[in-house]
């Protein structure tokens, strides 16, 4: 989660193209109204359900995938910010910022069934399957907690030297996390749960979304800066950087298609990025709404949900502008 300002109302954004500028065929094809209160931040998309999970305010709304339809809401009591599922144990978990904490539900009754201690600021959330734990991203204390699903217990905590933003795994022993601060790419052993490693993303800044592509061994980092950070997963060097919008704080990855997602919220534009092999891409953006700056991506559906709304004007004290009651909203884009 990162802190976005809106400055105007229209902004007008660019067709970016490294290889070739082509017409992609994505387009808004459906708006889920969620009519609760309250800011919003991740959303994560159930590929092996209709399930879609979404954090809004104090609470975590399930729609339907495919109609938008209530599916049910489960009450955090504090800010919400990232939901992971671990289906083998039937559980997901919830972060929740000002709690410190991570809540713990039932995927079949949505019961709340218990909060685990994290770090101040609990924010984005993994399950790596290959250590077959959850790992928490704490901003304020610059860590990470691990949690073992099976007796949601802590198992350690990680220090790194600047705040967290999100993780990805490549299933094969290493944890990667998107140190903002430093704009470098920490890596964790999956095994000992130690620092392995800090790449830095330069000339990137403050990486927030990360995806990992298992096949390639290539990491995608989005950037403040307006770019994509491309580097080996197996070496950390970097490949190249490529252009996006404004805003990112969420990248996905459609294992399928071999393409890659942006959100941008400050552009409100979803950059587009097709692998094409030898590591050689396109780029298209796409127009979506300001303030549309996290995604997920459906590897079932293939299909892209951002969650964004309608804003009142930001003010020096507030973290980002409001959210005007009533405004809240998943934009579905598809082909």
């Amino acid at each position: 989660m990162k802190k976005i300002f809106l400055i105007a109302t229209f902004v007008l954004v660019p067709m970016l193209s490294v290889l070739a500028q082509t017409k992609s065929g994505f387009h808004i094809s459906q708006t889920f109204p969620i009519k609760s209160s309250g800011g919003y931040d991740y959303i994560t998309v159930d590929s092996m359900s209709e399930k879609l999970y979404v954090s809004h305010g104090t609470q975590v709304n399930i729609i339907n995938k495919n109609t938008g339809d209530s599916i049910s809401y489960i009450p955090t009591g504090k800010d919400v910010h990232g939901i992971a599922l671990v289906h083998s144990l039937g559980k997901g978990y919830i972060t929740n910022g000002s709690a410190n904490s991570v809540l713990v539900f039932d995927l079949k009754t949505n019961k709340v069934l218990a909060h685990v201690p994290a770090g101040e600021f609990a924010d984005g959330i993994l399950y790596d399957d290959y250590s077959n734990k959850i790992i928490s991203c704490n901003g304020k204390t610059k860590n990470l907690t691990v949690i073992d699903p099976v007796n949601d217990k802590v198992v350690t905590t990680i220090q790194l030297t600047g705040w967290p933003e999100t993780a990805t795994s490549d299933g094969k022993g290493r944890i990667y996390v998107n140190n903002a601060e430093k704009s470098e790419i920490d890596v964790i052993d999956a095994k000992s749960f130690k620092i392995i490693a800090n790449w830095p993303v330069a000339p990137a800044k403050g990486p927030s979304g990360l995806t990992i592509d298992r096949a390639a061994m290539r990491l995608f980092a989005g950037c403040d800066n307006k770019l994509l950070a491309i580097i080996d997963a197996r070496s950390g060097k970097l490949i190249k950087t490529l252009p996006i919008g404004d805003g990112c704080d969420a990248v996905g990855f459609d294992v399928k298609w071999k393409t890659i997602y942006s959100s941008n919220g400050e552009s409100g534009t979803i950059t587009i990025i097709k692998e094409l092999g030898n590591d050689k891409f396109s780029i298209v953006n796409i127009k979506t709404e300001i303030g549309a700056r996290t995604l997920a991506v459906d590897q079932k559906t293939n299909k892209i949900y951002l969650p964004t709304a309608k804003f009142k004007p930001a003010s020096k004290e507030s973290f980002r502008p409001p959210v005007i009651p009533g405004t809240f909203k998943v934009l579905v884009v598809s082909k």
